[in-house]
């Protein structure tokens, strides 16, 4: 699972491929709310919005 910006969201998709062999889901986290969880405000590899979440 990787919580990224639009900027990082085609590298997040070309690893989680790489890792698990199968195409991920990409919700977009601003359109989409989770009652049991909150995600990370920053995306994981800069200090941007958070923007999407690919499992």
């Amino acid at each position: 699972m990787y919580v990224v910006c639009m900027e990082h969201l085609e590298l997040a998709i070309d690893q989680f491929v790489d890792e698990y062999e199968d195409a991920p889901d990409v919700v977009d986290l601003e359109k989409t709310h989770f009652s049991a969880w909150e995600p990370p405000a920053h995306c994981e590899r800069c200090q941007a919005k958070a923007r999407f979440l690919v499992v």
